[in-house]
Order: structure tokens, then sequence, then C-alpha cells
């Protein structure tokens, strides 16, 4: 084996590169910023992030994916490039084998842009796996074994929940809401209540700082920048944690009617089986200060996060493409 294998969670938010033997070698936002006088890539990844909001009018940094699907196909092939090259080298003898994870509920054709789009950027062979069941390898989870096992995998642009045996995905449903429209959430209701336009970066730093799924009892307060929407001029106001608290609970309540969906089609012996062991979150936005609390109240079953949830899907499909013999049955090839 003298090409190197490769494990990719193209995600909405960020991208993971994963390296086979070595582990997770990189971790960059899904951002990507283009000239237009050109049509070149100035910038991948955090530099690029840099930009957002604050480029000139011949430069556009912009996401290519949304809802956990490629929506411009030239920039992901540009950025995939980018990060085979950073991982690989630019000039190799060998191209590398490449396994890219989907969303569970993506269709045909997205998959196949997918497929497309790697092979464009430099792959010898592409396999695609499903999100959940990436997320449960990278979660430990011996889905193996013929028991049930949950997990909801939470990113930025999508929630994907599944029930998984015996090495396949047994129900499953996807959710196009997850840590974007959380952002998008917070944006309406500053918006809303303060008359402050706020940028997309500064809705994050809000979610992170203080966002909450549940009232706390002890407040959070934070001040937040921007642009107010009547005089025009820069403006700085100060907010509280119970303010996020209610702008992203229909937000919240659409994921989790994802995780319900699940449950109701569970067949029963499965079903038992998931009350045993709980249910596992993964995925970066599972993160949200008392997400998995919410969850438990609403499902009525214990919800617990995976260790290190930003890197479950991104270890699996790592671990998938080491041992591609033994999960040959629940991937796709080309």
């Amino acid at each position: 084996m003298f090409s190197k294998r490769l494990g990719i969670d193209l995600g909405t938010a960020n991208s993971l590169v994963y390296l086979a033997g070595e582990g997770v070698v990189l971790n960059e936002p899904t951002v990507v910023a283009i000239s237009i006088d050109d049509n070149r890539v100035v910038a991948v990844g955090n530099e690029a992030r840099e930009m957002l909001g604050r480029t000139p009018g011949n430069i556009v940094a912009s996401r290519p994916l949304k809802e956990g699907v490629i929506a411009d196909y030239i920039v992901t092939e540009a950025m995939l490039r980018y990060f085979i090259d950073r991982v690989c080298g630019r000039s190799r003898l060998f191209r590398p084998d490449v396994m890219v994870c989907v969303p569970a509920g993506c269709t045909q054709v997205e998959r196949r842009a997918v497929m497309d789009a790697t092979m464009s950027a430099g792959a010898r062979n592409v396999y695609l796996i499903d999100e959940p069941l990436a997320a449960s390898i990278g979660a430990k989870i011996p889905i193996a074994l013929p028991s049930g096992n949950m997990i909801v995998d939470i990113g930025g642009g999508s929630t994907e929940a599944a029930v998984i045996s015996l090495g396949g995905v047994v129900v499953h449903k996807s959710a196009r809401v997850a840590g974007n429209k959380i952002d998008e959430a917070i944006s309406y209701h500053i918006k809303k209540k303060f008359n402050l336009i706020i940028g997309e970066r500064m809705a994050e730093e809000v979610k992170l700082q203080i966002g909450s799924a549940l009232p706390m009892s002890k407040e959070l307060k934070m001040e937040v920048r921007g642009r107010d929407s009547l005089s025009g001029l820069p403006r700085m106001v100060e907010i509280e944690s119970r303010d996020i608290t209610g702008a992203i609970q229909n937000t919240l309540n659409s994921m989790i009617a994802a995780v319900k969906g699940v449950l109701e089609e569970t067949p029963p012996e499965l079903a038992s089986d998931i009350i045993d062991k709980g249910i596992v979150l993964s995925g970066g936005s599972s993160q949200l200060r008392n997400l998995d609390k919410l969850m438990t109240q609403v499902t009525g079953v214990v919800c617990h996060i995976a260790e290190e949830p930003l890197l479950c899907v991104v270890r699996g499909t790592g671990v998938a493409i080491e041992n591609i013999e033994l999960y040959k049955r629940s991937i796709s090839r080309r």
C-alpha cells in the first residue's frame, strides 16, 4: 500500500481530515474565499473564516456546503483539493484513497456530487459512509452486535438521528436544522428585540458564551456589538442567557422532532435496548449547554454526550477506511 488513505468529515461548519495510521491531522472551518476578478481561491479554512463579512468587493468568502450537502460544486472541489494537498503534499506519485461521510438522508444526486468532487480533487478511489454510522464508530459504540444503539449527530447544517444494529442503519431521520439555524435564530431575535444587526460570527460567539437549551439558575451576560438597524450606527448592547434560551426553542424543537420520529419507528426489541443504553449525542452543536438534559426531558430516554463529540464522525470515517473489509457492507464506493 503506497497510497495514503484519508477519511474526510465534510461538515457545513468544520471540515476534518483523518490520515490512516496518524489520526486527525486537519481541522479547519468549511469556508473558502474566492477572488471574483480571476476566479482564484484566495484562502481556505481558518484564514478564509477571518474574512467572513469583512471582504472587499472583489473577494467573496462563503461556505460551499449548506445543510450538510454541497451547495457550490466548484468551490467544494477546490477546497477538497486544498485539503488533500495539505495532507499528502502537492507532488505525489500515488493518488490517495478517500472516504467521505455524507448525511444518511441525502439523495443519490447529492451523493454523486460528493463523489465527483472528491475524484476531481485528486482521489484514486472514493468511498462514502453514512454520517450516523461514522459517528457511532467514532464514539466507540459496538455497532456490530445484534442490539440497538441510538446516535444523534448534531453538526452545523443537519441533525442526523439513527438507530444502528448489526453494523447497519435500521431507522434514520435527518433534519436540516442544526448549529447554523441556532445562530440564525439568535441573529433574528437580537434584531427584533434590540434593533441590532449582528454578523454570523458574533451570533456564533453568543451561542458559545451564553447559549443554553434550558433556563439556568445563574444567568450569564454578554456584550454584543453590531449595527443599529434604525440609525445605521455601530452600537453595543448587553444580553442575558434567558433571552437566548427563549430565542432558540423553536429550532431545538425541530431537532428533537427528528429524534422523536426515529424513536416512534424503532422496532420494540431495539427500543428496549435504547432505554437500557440511552442516546449518544455527537457533533459540535451537541455541546450546547443543557441540550442533553432537554432531550432527556422530552424523550424520556437518558441522553449523554460522546467523548470529544466534534471528532466522532472523522474518527469513525478514519477507522472505517483503515478497516475497509470489515465495513464494506455499509459503504458505497467508486
